[in-house]
């Protein structure tokens, strides 16, 4: 397991490959639709909000308010990635993003900015929303949780030693290519 801690150099994310697993440490922003389509279309980041050397997460975590104001996490699994492939490529650019964390893959687009920009996408084990939220270890902040709604809101986690694995890399490398190029050409031999 490869140790990644907050802020996330483009030396040690260049230094990743497809298929490196590695333990996130720091502070991680989430980010779904709302917040990848206001992003996009111009909206800026709260102060004091920065994504710069910094990961975006697919999440839309279930967080419970507790009795001091502060929230617990009690679930934060990846969302599907492919929804953001619209906008992902020019957040990472725009916003100095050096790791995007999801579950599924994404698109060409975002392969080549994470080329461009030195970039990674990190896969997330989708249904493990309870044991990734044990990685939660603190709500930093919530951002436009009035204007999107909770799970569309953008939390501030520090996160510890969270697990993912590189499936898209800045040197153009993508697991998600390969197991596709390798199914299609079983299922050519079958027909």
């Amino acid at each position: 397991m490869i140790t990644l801690s907050y802020p996330f150099t483009e030396e040690r994310i260049r230094a990743l490959k497809v298929g490196d697993e590695v333990l996130i440490s720091g502070v991680v922003f989430t980010g779904r639709d709302a917040a990848h389509k206001f992003l996009h279309e111009g909206g800026a980041l709260p102060p004091g909000v920065n994504l710069r050397d910094g990961i975006l997460y697919h999440c839309g975590p279930v967080m419970m308010p507790q009795t001091d104001g502060s929230w617990k996490c009690t679930a934060a699994g990846p969302t599907t990635s492919i929804r953001e492939e619209p906008y992902q490529a020019q957040i990472i650019r725009d916003f100095g993003v050096r790791g995007v964390i999801g579950k599924g893959g994404m698109g060409e687009r975002t392969l080549a900015a994470c080329r461009a920009h030195g970039c990674v996408y990190l896969h997330a084990i989708g249904g493990a929303a309870q044991v990734l939220a044990e990685c939660v270890k603190k709500v930093r902040n919530v951002y436009f949780l009035k204007e999107f709604g909770s799970p569309e809101a953008m939390w501030e986690l520090e996160v510890e030693n969270f697990p993912a694995v590189v499936t898209m890399d800045s040197h153009g490398g993508s697991l998600h290519q390969e197991v596709f190029a390798a199914s299609q050409a079983a299922l050519a031999q079958r027909l």
